[in-house]
């Protein structure tokens, strides 16, 4: 770091381009401490980074009481739900049989920092336990995971975090000044869903929100039978009344984050359920109606749960398609966020609020969203200006990106979704079985839900940008899919031109190198930009 102080500009940026960007995760989740003492049982996805042992939980409710023990536990599901995040929660990790990189439980916990492993098709689960081969493993055998390799063992094992050298810091101010000082800046948001994911996310080093995903507000205990209430009526009384509720929850949980994040950007997603996630199994309902174990309530749930299933409910009805069939829901999210806006204003805050719309195909639906925006700020009596965006992830909204522009004051790319429609991927199965057969027969260059596939998905977001700033040339454009925190693929997104990036917290350290080492890379800060960066980064040294 001396040296690079006293050589000015041009070793600053030599430093910074040094540091592969991908190698500080090592600062920030833990690694086994040694290999003894465990036997290799399985390989699956590495979902989120991180090495933990504990004892095997079958269930949500066994971690949670394993947990009051004071036990370590790996919870260990087939897939996860909006049920189980209590469980997940408490759990030191989390290993499914099924589901990919983007599945409820690889986001889920790679929000809260919490090693997992999905995907772990090998294994079979059943009340006695872990069946893989001829091999039972049952629950409370402590099991080890590395939710970077994938790797699961049979026995427990030390972990530890390497300690990240005083440099680091350094390198990172350095590293966040390049961004600020570029011809065209690029920011690093975070991911963030509640209060404490935002506060996270400002130690992390984050500039700002950049989804904040109302619907994970839900998935609390308490808050997950309010939305399937909501959800679950055909009752325009019982919806108004749910809506109520809901809307109150909301503005509690907006007051927090916006408080956190005051004066930093916060864009708010309005709610986008994949409604298979929030609502009560079908098919547990049903063998609860063969075995004759419900009662009129468990009869009532059960039509309704079959009226509103669907064959392919991610690209069935959520984001701006439940504000169409569900009316009053997307107002009811907005009357909470403008009153929580002015809550914390006379608290001292000073808010800075976009809200974004999910899933959009059409410019009408942009108009329509807008609407909903217009009446709620009309009820509340809000008379500022609020941003509406749309989230560009699906094919037709990026080839349309210049109509929707028009009618969009800025846009952000969810490359998740973008991805599983580009390839026809189903982002839940395809990850286990799938993609390794495709890597290991070298028909993809990586894993497209982790990297981002440059050729095809990247194209449509390089012509979306341009389409769109033809259209308006100042139109704020943003990625918010968690490739975003992948060195290569931010390097790539800033080459399109994009003005801020945002990923799971604890991503941002890794992003806010790559985005610098990319604008160094293509030209865009000027030599008098980094020496100005040296010279007052030695009259601090002083």
């Amino acid at each position: 770091m001396q040296r690079a102080l006293a050589g000015g500009g041009a070793e600053i940026a030599e430093a910074v381009l040094a540091v592969p960007a991908d190698e500080l995760g090592t600062f920030l989740h833990a690694d086994f401490a040694n290999g003894d003492g465990r036997t290799l049982l399985t390989t699956a996805l590495g979902a989120s980074p991180g090495a933990a042992s504990g004892i095997i939980v079958l269930s949500a409710d066994d971690a949670l009481d394993a947990a009051d023990e004071g036990k370590a536990v790996i919870l260990v599901r087939n897939e996860t739900v909006p049920d189980d995040v209590l469980g997940m929660q408490c759990s030191k990790g989390i290993l499914t049989t099924r589901g990919g990189l983007t599945s409820h439980a690889a986001v889920v916990a790679r929000g809260w920092g919490i090693p997992a492993v999905v995907g772990a098709g090998e294994i079979v689960i059943d009340d006695a336990g872990l069946h893989i081969g001829d091999l039972l493993v049952p629950p409370g055998t402590e099991i080890s995971i590395d939710g970077r390799t994938g790797e699961v063992f049979l026995g427990g094992a030390d972990t530890s975090v390497v300690e990240a050298p005083a440099e680091l810091q350094a390198l990172l101010d350095w590293a966040d000044r390049i961004r600020a000082g570029a011809t065209v800046p690029v920011a690093v948001r975070a991911n963030a869903d509640n209060a404490a994911d935002a506060a996270h996310s400002r130690r992390m080093g984050a500039e700002g929100i950049g989804l904040c995903r109302t619907e994970h507000m839900f998935l609390a205990d308490d808050r997950l039978p309010l939305v399937r209430r909501f959800i679950l009526t055909d009752d325009p009384t019982e919806e108004r009344a749910a809506l109520a509720d809901l809307e109150a929850a909301q503005e509690a949980d907006f007051e927090g984050i916006l408080r956190e994040m005051d004066p930093m950007p916060v864009t708010v997603r309005l709610l986008d359920p994949p409604l298979h996630e929030f609502l009560p199994s079908l098919e547990r309902l049903v063998v609860a109606e063969a075995l004759g174990e419900l009662d009129d309530d468990g009869r009532h749930e059960l039509a309704a749960v079959r009226r509103l299933h669907e064959v392919n409910p991610m690209i069935g009805t959520r984001g701006v398609r439940l504000g169409v069939v569900k009316p009053g829901v997307y107002q009811m999210q907005m009357r909470a966020l403008l009153r929580a806006m002015a809550a914390v204003t006379k608290q001292g805050c000073t808010p800075d609020v976009e809200v974004m719309i999910p899933l959009v195909v059409d410019p009408r639906e942009m108009a329509l969203a807008r609407t909903w925006v217009a009446d709620a700020c009309a009820t509340v009596g809000y008379t500022g200006a609020i941003k509406v965006g749309a989230m560009l992830e699906t094919p037709r909204a990026a080839l349309v990106a210049g109509e929707l522009a028009e009618v969009s004051d800025f846009f952000s790319f969810g490359t998740n979704d973008l991805t599983q429609l580009m390839f026809a991927f189903s982002r839940d199965d395809v990850g286990s079985r799938l993609i390794p057969e495709y890597l290991r027969a070298d028909l993809l260059d990586a894993d497209p839900f982790d990297s981002l596939d440059q050729v095809g998905v990247g194209r449509i977001i390089r012509q979306a940008c341009s389409s769109a700033r033809d259209a308006r040339a100042n139109i704020k454009i943003g990625v918010c899919g968690e490739q975003a925190g992948h060195p290569e693929s931010a390097k790539f997104l800033v080459a399109c031109g994009v003005d801020y990036v945002s990923c799971s917290p604890y991503r941002v350290p890794i992003a806010r190198l790559a985005v610098a080492q990319a604008l160094l890379e293509n030209g865009s800060v000027e030599p008098a930009a980094l020496d100005v960066i040296a010279s007052d980064s030695a009259v601090r040294a002083q």
